[in-house]
């Protein structure tokens, strides 16, 4: 039996249009070819347990091997096989209504997934790597007869009795001049373990040594043997594909360590997903130790579908702020060759993205009601995502305000409603506003964070790269009139300000005097001199920053969109002279040179305290200090 014909594809030859425009993905050729395999081998099982194939099942492993002399690439699997006649139904005709179509649609097409998965070239993918592919195979079905397929590349093909005497298929690559590269066991290896280290079929790449007892020695301590056995490269029941019942805590552990081998830290906890309505989705998401700065590891998620491996790039199927995560999500409603045109135009993977997005929090919240002293002990490692799911998802805002946390400088948690009601009759202002004082530097706003708390305030922790933003959530949903306020924005009476005024002691004639004298010790544009009435037990002279401007520029630099001018704003200091210490009334009695010395003094204590005192002024400064003593 011989024959000879033409593949329909209804154009002149498709082949070079596969090479040239698939170049640059050639390597999903193993995939789509070892796909099929699989899916050969899960036909013949499934009929065999319908009762429709009654043969032995036997071993069902998916065999790859590569002869690097006679340039070859062999996929055997012992599937259901084909028939002369299946050949020619599944692989000759291409399901292309024509060719201006084709040629028309493959110009929009984004990437080597979209043109396969749109017009059925799973397995003419091998003529990326490949100038000659055959085909042996041998239907399941009694009484067929083996038959082989060639085509080297063109249009033409040939179709004659075949040489395969056990059920199955195997496709022989002849691999061309240009993908050398893939006749190499370590390339071969690296594919495999990416895309079929899941397979629900076993896949076999060569063979490995081992070494086993071989009896003992002289002195009769034990003996071993190398021995070469079968190179099984997947898991084929991976964790996410078991019922969460089946699993333990230790499960779960080994899983995260099978994806990420090099992990220093094991996960905080996991998610266990499994839906089947409105669509199919099962999978497993860890929640890693985050460090707090937005040094943000993306692709740490895989895509699957039915186990075969698609992508690391999940962006449209998680939400953005769940990019953190790690794990592995899997769905059938998902095609295996997916594009990133057709994830952002989906529904199912707008479903999907709400439905993780959701189970995320109630997870979030049921591990925060079930034991929250772990949950607050954990804080500071998930604390980043949860603050930038907020700001980013509403939906996630809505549930997360539950169990989003506050802490304070005494290391005391609270929930954002539980934190309004401890400050709301406290840090009050004349106007009604409830103030939140808050420091993100909690060493170096020392003085300022011991200056409030004199007065009975609480002062929050948000030293996160995300605080600055979430402070103004805070503001807008943790209650009503809410203000944030830094708490080196102004001196204490400023930040929160009362009826009651403190009196001045310094006359009008001495107020403006302390005024010149530190506006000439000083010298600074950026510096703006304010005489100010505070409590004798106040610093003599602060330096603070408006909380507005400071926060608009902190904001710029960690992505506030639009806020570009506030970037290129200098820092405008303002410095509060305590017109009732008695060190300003000495300064202001003192003659000029002692009094502009003694101001300097106290202006480079206050920039000590805050950071602001270096080089050459700090080195002044410590002289001047070592003179005076």
């Amino acid at each position: 039996m011989q024959e000879k014909g033409s593949i329909s594809i209804h154009t002149e030859n498709i082949f070079p249009v596969i090479k040239k425009f698939l170049y640059s993905d050639n390597e999903i050729f193993l995939r789509e070819l070892v796909s099929n395999a699989v899916d050969a081998s899960q036909k013949v099982k499934r009929l065999s347990s319908l009762g429709q194939f009654q043969g032995e099942l036997g071993d069902l492993t998916v065999d790859v091997k590569f002869d690097e002399q006679a340039k070859t690439i062999t996929i055997s699997d012992r599937g259901i096989g084909m028939t002369a006649e299946e050949i020619k139904k599944y692989i000759n005709q291409i399901a292309f209504s024509g060719a201006t179509e084709f040629m028309e649609k493959f110009k929009e097409a984004n990437d080597a997934n979209e043109i396969i998965g749109r017009f059925g070239l799973g397995f003419y993918s091998a003529f990326m790597v490949a100038d000659k592919v055959e085909i042996e195979s041998l239907s399941f079905q009694e009484g067929a007869e083996p038959a082989h397929w060639t085509c080297d590349g063109s249009t033409s093909y040939e179709i004659s009795a075949g040489s395969r005497t056990e059920r199955g298929t195997d496709v022989i690559l002849h691999i061309n001049e240009e993908s050398t590269e893939f006749l190499s066991k370590s390339r071969l290896t690296e594919i495999l373990n990416k895309y079929a280290r899941f397979l629900p079929v076993p896949v076999r790449f060569g063979t490995r040594t081992e070494s086993e007892p071989d009896g003992e020695d002289e002195e009769g301590k034990p003996k071993y043997k190398s021995v070469e056995v079968d190179n099984i490269i997947n898991n084929t029941n991976p964790a996410w594909t078991k019922a969460p019942s089946e699993l333990k805590d230790e499960d779960y552990l080994a899983f995260y360590r099978e994806l990420y081998p090099y992990s220093m830290d094991e996960p905080l906890f996991w998610i266990h997903l499994n839906v089947d309505y409105p669509f199919n989705l099962t999978g497993i998401l860890y929640f890693p130790k985050v460090k707090n700065e937005m040094d943000i590891q993306r692709n740490k998620i895989q895509l699957y579908s039915r186990q075969v491996f698609i992508t690391d790039e999940v962006k449209d199927i998680v939400p953005e702020f769940l990019m953190l995560l790690q794990g592995v999500i899997d769905s059938p409603d998902i095609p295996l060759n997916v594009s990133r045109s057709f994830l952002q135009a989906d529904s199912n993977v707008k479903k999907i993205n709400s439905y993780i997005t959701k189970k995320v929090a109630d997870k979030l919240n049921e591990i925060f009601k079930a034991d929250r002293k772990n949950f607050e002990d954990k804080w500071n490692d998930i604390s980043l995502f949860i603050k930038y799911g907020m700001l980013s998802d509403e939906k996630f805002a809505e549930k997360a305000n539950d169990f989003c946390l506050l802490k304070n400088t005494e290391g005391e948690s609270y929930t954002l409603k539980e934190y309004y009601e401890k400050v709301k009759d406290i840090q009050v202002d004349k106007d009604g506003n409830i103030i939140y004082l808050y420091t993100n530097d909690a060493s170096q706003q020392d003085s300022f964070i011991s200056s409030v708390k004199a007065k009975g305030y609480d002062v929050l922790v948000l030293d996160g790269p995300l605080d600055t933003h979430f402070a103004a959530y805070v503001e807008q949903k943790g209650g009503e009139k809410i203000q944030a306020k830094r708490v080196d924005a102004d001196v204490v009476d400023k930040l929160i300000q009362k009826d009651e005024q403190t009196a001045l002691s310094l006359s009008e004639e001495e107020s403006k005097k302390a005024s010149d004298i530190f506006e000439k010790a000083i010298s600074r544009a950026d510096m703006k001199v304010e005489v100010d009435a505070l409590h004798t037990d106040d610093l003599p002279v602060s330096v603070t920053i408006d909380e507005f401007m400071r926060r608009m520029k902190d904001m710029a630099k960690t992505g506030g969109g639009g806020m570009g001018f506030y970037g290129t704003i200098p820092d405008n200091y303002k410095v509060t002279v305590n017109g009732n210490h008695p060190l300003v009334k000495r300064i202001v009695e003192s003659p000029d040179e002692e009094g502009a010395k003694l101001a300097k003094q106290a202006f480079d204590l206050a920039l000590l305290s805050r950071g602001l005192l270096t080089g050459s002024d700090l080195t002044s400064f410590v002289k001047r200090s070592v003179e005076m003593i």
